[in-house]
């Protein structure tokens, strides 16, 4: 199958290229938001094609996956076919609601041209996507392999612009854990994190390092004792998913997808920060316990998240999607409304 999709997030579009299929991302000269080409720091495959916009009118495509609502009107304009009329479109949403919770209504509501696929449980319940047909395609990530071996007494985070989110990546949760151990920050834009927080990390151990390449971010997170995921309000980070199957044992807040994700014997969660403070306490100074925590991670994590459930999951939607005989039998792609070849009305 011939799909075109845009590079926005780089881990979830990692997992995603895997598959048997050619992949077809858009490049542009700034390589701006719409238009990245291939990721530099992430190991995509050959099949991974990218192509300069003036060629997708002639490019031979099966499929359109959107991710953003600018997006439609872009494929419309750069395919000179109308996605969802001339050819088959899905709607990838990554995100938890940002306005107006419970009562969002999704950009893509009430559309018979396209279905519209969660990443989480937590974001299929909170958006409203009134009659458009929807579905729950968990993530699933590459092996990273156990390489856990917690030999530092430091607590690693992942977070991508925690200058900018704020409170919803629970970047001024951040103090709090940095006077129970020392913090080492990884992602895109934690360069702005100490000045941003220099009044309350002063005497603190936080260290920064942006922009990592995966391969080193696997690597030094494995070194750390625990991973910490102090996230607010997000469907549910990638890196979560990559500690747990490093080994890598957990605390996190208790709140949306993570609260299904992570099991009371593969890390900590609670609403209750006092209750976080005092666990990575317990597991920087227990680090025996902390190895069984996280060899319980990466159980949970292999098998609810492995990449061929979730390349299983996606080749019976698209095939469904672009009229292709499916693959599989699988039917994991679990699915919340309407008509359609195996995807049911409700």
């Amino acid at each position: 199958m011939r799909i075109l999709l845009w590079h926005v997030h780089g881990s979830w579009t990692t997992a995603f290229v895997q598959g048997r299929h050619s992949y077809f991302v858009p490049v542009t000269p700034d390589r701006g938001a719409f238009g990245r080409g291939r990721a530099a720091t992430y190991p995509w495959p050959e099949t991974v094609v990218e192509v300069r916009p003036e060629e997708l009118a002639e490019l031979p495509l099966d499929i359109v996956v959107l991710q953003r609502p600018e997006e439609l009107e872009l494929a419309a304009r750069w395919l000179r076919r109308r996605p969802g009329r001339d050819i088959p479109m899905v709607y990838v949403e990554h995100n938890t609601p940002r306005e107006q919770v419970p009562n969002s209504r999704h950009p893509m509501a009430d559309r018979g041209d396209l279905v519209l696929v969660h990443v989480t449980h937590f974001n299929a319940l909170f958006w409203d996507a009134g009659g458009t047909r929807t579905a729950v395609i968990e993530h699933g990530i590459p092996d990273p392999g156990h390489r856990y071996t917690g030999e530092l007494p430091r607590l690693g985070v992942a977070v991508n612009e925690p200058v900018r989110r704020g409170r919803v990546t629970g970047t001024d949760l951040l103090p709090r854990f940095a006077a129970v151990a020392p913090l080492d920050v990884y992602g895109i834009g934690v360069d702005a994190l100490p000045a941003h927080l220099s009044d309350r990390i002063a005497g603190l151990e936080v260290t920064v390092t942006d922009d990592p390449p995966q391969s080193l971010l696997h690597r030094e997170l494995a070194r750390r004792r625990a991973y910490l995921h102090p996230m607010r309000w997000t469907s549910l980070g990638l890196s979560l998913l990559e500690a747990m199957s490093l080994g890598v044992p957990v605390l996190a807040l208790g709140t949306t997808e993570a609260l299904e994700a992570v099991p009371p014997d593969a890390g900590v969660l609670s609403t209750r920060l006092d209750v976080l403070l005092e666990a990575a306490a317990w597991l920087i100074d227990e680090p025996a316990d902390a190895r069984r925590l996280g060899d319980r991670a990466r159980e949970v994590a292999q098998a609810r998240y492995g990449l061929d459930r979730f390349l299983t999951d996606w080749d019976t939607l698209l095939s469904t999607e672009a009229g292709w005989p499916s693959p599989s039998a699988s039917t994991r792609a679990m699915v919340a409304t309407t008509p359609m070849a195996g995807i049911r009305k409700g």
